[in-house]
């Protein structure tokens, strides 16, 4: 790993931000050939923008060091849940636009675009650790062709960009054209978000380089969404900066919906109430037991580190932070309420591990602290997640029984909790539900049942933001 520092102080060139309507309506390079794609690192990010690329007649070859991955993607098989992607990797495999390889310096020396979506995940003090990054640039700098335009995926810390230039000066001795592309896909919409984004964000000072990524983006852009193009340094804050900005709706719903329930209010109404203020919105303004998943709690934490390390002091940061590390407790400390602080008789039902629907993550997910909390207090816990069972699994191995069937993890259970909104638990038989249940007692994380016809079926029902309901 090459120890490069993003500097402090950075000499920012001024230039005025431009989107696409700045191009001409059409723009074609003259006498190009078919421009080739290398994608390093297939992980959520990686495969999903290689695999849109291809579907949009791109050739792209994927990259990976894990040799059992690219294995098992060279033979069609999707190592991750994401609607839609299974699909579209076996019908570019087929049509020979898409390869994987763990043979980086190939893949350079054939591809003019090199994509890097690579991880950045965080260290102990919440900043980035940029190690696989390093790797990358160290490893991809003797292969580069010599109009090679590397571009940086991955979310990184403002300056990356900078410091990635600079090492690629020194280890080729010249200058190579290093573009900031941040992504924002929503795991469980992942292909839809990319073949159909709001915007497409570049970062870069280089005209050549913006007008080739343009070019490549005009597929995605036919419904006049636009391209922005700004400075690497500002494309690298609008990825923090919008996901921090997400991360702290979440936790201000439910810090309001923690009020709503000491005063009577009901959190629902409440967010009805205010998210019809077109200022506000409803977007992220849903109540539950907090946000997890690759993204946003790792970004509010470096977005934070970014803040201290230039003597700024991240107050909303952190306490969008801790507010949602709280409220990833608020169903352990209700179970434990409910039953009078003693779990070690009682079974429990688990509909739901992964951090949201539409997909089998469970970094950060709010259903390992619930899952931690009811083992320590020695309580039997079956669990059932659509996609999200194996990779629990492999954590917790046989201290959980995993169930085949939704219903089947109520039998004999004294209450069940609901941690992901999976659309097949909106409409349980509730007869059958009751039937197994050793006790009629829901804990919705969630919020997806009405309280008063949860009372009137005969449930004990508690959700986030709203007063209990008791039959």
């Amino acid at each position: 790993m090459i120890g490069y520092d993003i500097p402090e102080t950075l000499l920012l060139e001024e230039r005025r931000p431009r989107t696409y309507l700045d191009l001409p309506l059409v723009y074609a390079r003259q006498g190009d050939a078919v421009v080739r794609i290398a994608i390093v690192g297939t992980g959520y990010v990686g495969l999903v923008t290689g695999t849109c690329f291809a579907e949009t007649g791109n050739d792209v070859i994927c990259v990976d060091c894990d040799e059992a991955k690219i294995n098992r993607l060279q033979k069609g098989e999707c190592p991750i849940y994401e609607p839609g992607l299974q699909e579209l990797l076996h019908r570019n495999i087929t049509a020979g636009r898409l390869q994987f390889t763990t043979d980086i310096a190939t893949a350079t020396r054939w591809a003019r675009l090199i994509f890097i979506a690579v991880g950045t995940p965080p260290r102990e003090d919440g900043s980035v650790d940029l190690t696989a990054l390093w790797n990358v640039v160290e490893a991809i700098a003797p292969h580069l062709k010599p109009d090679a335009i590397v571009v940086i995926k991955s979310t990184a810390p403002v300056g990356t960009n900078a410091a990635v230039t600079a090492c690629l000066r020194e280890l080729t001795g010249r200058t190579v054209n290093v573009a900031t592309n941040p992504e924002f896909l929503k795991e469980g919409a992942a292909v839809e978000d990319f073949m159909k984004p709001d915007r497409v964000v570049v970062g870069t000072r280089s005209e050549e380089v913006f007008e080739v990524l343009w070019e490549l983006y005009q597929p995605y852009l036919r419904t006049d969404k636009p391209i922005l193009c700004m400075s690497p340094e500002s494309a690298e804050m609008t990825k923090y900066a919008a996901n921090a900005m997400l991360a702290t709706k979440i936790s201000f719903i439910n810090e309001i919906a923690a009020i709503c329930e000491r005063t009577g209010a009901d959190i629902n109404d409440v967010r009805r109430g205010i998210g019809h203020d077109s200022r506000i919105g409803f977007a992220f303004l849903f109540p539950g037991v907090g946000y997890g998943g690759s993204c946003f709690p790792k970004d509010v934490r470096a977005l934070a580190a970014v803040a201290r390390a230039h003597d700024v002091v991240p107050r909303i940061l952190e306490a969008t932070h801790a507010v949602n590390e709280h409220q990833k407790g608020i169903l352990l400390r209700k179970i434990r309420e409910h039953f009078g602080g003693a779990l070690s008789d009682k079974t429990i039902a688990v509909w739901g591990l992964a951090f949201k629907p539409g997909t089998d993550d469970i970094r950060e997910a709010p259903s390992l602290v619930v899952l931690d909390g009811l083992l320590k207090h020695g309580a039997t816990i079956r669990v059932y997640d659509p996609e999200a069972m194996e990779n629990v699994r492999r954590i917790y191995g046989n201290r959980l029984i995993y169930c085949a069937q939704r219903d089947d993890a109520l039998n004999d259970a004294d209450a069940l909790v609901i941690l992901t909104e999976w659309k097949q638990f909106v409409h349980p038989d509730f007869e059958v539900m009751k039937s197994r249940l050793r006790r009629p007692v829901v804990f919705d994380g969630r919020n997806i049942y009405n309280p008063y016809r949860m009372r009137d079926l005969g449930f004990t029902y508690y959700s986030i933001g709203r007063p209990p309901v008791r039959p």
